[in-house]
């Protein structure tokens, strides 16, 4: 499982540094997927996001027996699936414009963090419900979160 790990950490840093160079300006453009954001408010958002994803990456890796650290970790697999089908490939579709973050997420996100849930069913570590909810209540949470850390970002970090 560690080396899947490793993997999953691979995929959200290069999806997240697409994010991080594209996305900015790509906001920019009127849209209902996405508000206006500075480089900086997102930059500052985009890193606090993948310290947590690190964070419950080696949080389960060193503590894999915590059913937390399993549920925190899995909520971020799962969460990082839907955010390539929404809202990257959604958006690019929809405003029939590249989203920046859809090439990462449908070729990275998707098949590691699938291929980690596939195993961790195969190894009878996870039960759907717990899927579903790990994925719900990270997914909210990190939903919540981002308007918070481009605020934080907005006020701490000036381009």
């Amino acid at each position: 499982m560690d080396s899947f790990i490793i993997l999953f950490c691979f995929a959200i840093t290069l999806h997240n540094i697409e994010e991080a160079i594209w996305l900015p300006k790509w906001s920019q453009q009127p849209s209902k997927f996405q508000k206006s954001v500075t480089a900086g408010e997102f930059h500052f958002a985009v890193i606090v996001i993948t310290a947590l994803a690190y964070l419950s990456a080696f949080y389960y890796l060193f503590v894999p027996e915590s059913n937390l650290a399993k549920w925190i970790f899995i909520g971020f697999l799962g969460s990082m699936i839907l955010n390539a089908i929404f809202p990257h490939a959604i958006a690019t579709i929809v405003l029939k414009r590249y989203a920046p973050g859809l090439v990462t997420g449908i070729m990275l996100n998707i098949p590691i963090n699938s291929l980690i849930i596939l195993r961790l069913f195969e190894n009878h570590q996870l039960a759907w419900k717990e899927l579903i909810f790990s994925t719900m209540a990270v997914g909210i949470i990190l939903l919540a979160l981002i308007p918070l850390l481009f605020k934080i970002g907005r006020r701490t970090i000036p381009f």
